[in-house]
């Protein structure tokens, strides 16, 4: 009896088929561009192998770790990939995939086909990040972390909010931009990736990473892609736990520097309206961090954030009616609330905003800290 039993251990020990870690290629990220002369797309892999890991005992290996990026070309997305399985040993891993890089070229042309694909494979995670680019895949794939730290440590692979620098973009799932790209009013964005070459350098250039605007859609179609500048704010008006530094400009010179916690934006609309009209409250904190002009009075200070805040969204939200945008999301939080008004308003299939519908705007700033600075007050007593 004991015999019997211990062959039976013998035979549950272990994971039969089970492969060790080192033996896949874990793809962490897909790239994907269109090649319009050729009708063809093109899919770029980064493909990641722990080999080094797994033998790896104590202290972390200062040579470079390699980045791998396979290439292929296909009549359609999965046509390209198939290419690659043969040419691959250890052969490919898709359940880590981390990112989707999709060129600016692929994304004006053809979005819809793309989105519906990559919904539609179930080897894809829906909380994979996306970003759009101008560079050349291969180049972003190819640029590693600073330190020579592996690829994923590059802003591609970011996790957390928490992990955010000053004045740096959100990143974006799929999932998520999905939900705001079908939505029958709104804005969906993709964070765009852009190559640095020249802030950093060890002997020479290092190129480095980093968010550089958003690629912007309505309705389903392409418009426009927003600066970094006016991007930053768009963040700030409408994620959560952001905080931004800014420059406070009197007369046209630099006044002070301040950091602006997050904002509390509060929408309120015309009932009487059939299509949204609106005005808006920004209430924020700030912190002062530099006070460069030493006349500056504790009063003007605040004065004049609130107007370069509400310049600069006034001046955000301009430039999306122009390009037929939705940027602050207003359109989206009106429809919920006036289902009737909206049936009405689709049958007219013209964008719903104009230069009108933003009929005011007041911005609350509450200075909390002010960093040992001392104000004197002005001749009419003001501080």
């Amino acid at each position: 009896m004991k015999a019997v039993i211990l062959c039976c251990v013998l035979f549950l020990t272990g994971c039969s088929g089970v492969k060790n870690i080192q033996d896949l290629t874990y793809i962490v990220a897909i790239g994907m561009d269109f090649d319009e002369t050729e009708e063809e797309y093109i899919v770029s892999l980064q493909g990641l192998n722990f080999a080094n890991v797994a033998k790896q005992e104590g202290a972390k290996s200062v040579d470079p770790v390699p980045i791998f990026i396979a290439t292929a070309r296909g009549e359609t997305l999965n046509m390209a990939v198939s290419k690659l399985y043969g040419k691959s040993e250890p052969p490919l891993y898709f359940g880590h995939v981390n990112t989707l890089l999709v060129t600016n070229r692929l994304i004006q042309s053809k979005a819809s086909e793309v989105l519906e694909e990559i919904g539609r494979n179930r080897s894809l995670r829906p909380t994979m990040k996306v970003f759009t680019t101008e560079e050349k895949i291969e180049d972003v794939f190819n640029t590693p972390a600073l330190f020579n730290y592996p690829a994923i440590y590059t802003v591609l692979f970011k996790a957390k909010i928490s992990q955010l620098a000053q004045n740096e973009l959100k990143a974006i799932t799929m999932m998520d931009f999905l939900r705001d790209y079908y939505e029958p009013m709104g804005t969906a964005k993709i964070p765009s990736v852009k190559i640095d070459e020249s802030s950093w350098k060890a002997n020479q250039d290092y190129p480095i990473l980093y968010l550089n605007g958003f690629s912007t859609f309505q309705h389903q179609e392409y418009k426009t892609d927003i600066p970094l500048d006016h991007a930053v704010i768009i963040n700030w008006l409408t994620e959560k736990g952001i905080s931004v530094d800014r420059r406070v400009e009197k007369a046209g010179k630099l006044a002070a520097a301040v950091r602006l916690g997050e904002p509390k934006m509060e929408i309120m609309y015309d009932e009487t309206a059939d299509k949204p009209k609106f005005s808006i409250e920004i209430s924020v904190s700030a912190d002062l961090l530099e006070k460069i002009q030493k006349d500056l009075t504790m009063n003007g200070l605040k004065k004049q954030i609130e107007e370069d805040i509400k310049a600069k969204v006034e001046s955000i939200y301009n430039e999306g009616v122009e390009n037929k945008l939705d940027i602050l999301d207003a359109g989206e939080k009106w429809y919920r609330k006036h289902p009737k008004q909206f049936q009405q308003l689709k049958k007219n299939r013209t964008f719903y905003l104009d230069q009108e519908s933003l009929t005011e705007m007041k911005v609350n700033v509450e200075i909390l800290h002010f960093n040992s600075y001392k104000f004197k007050r002005s001749i009419d007593g003001e501080l």
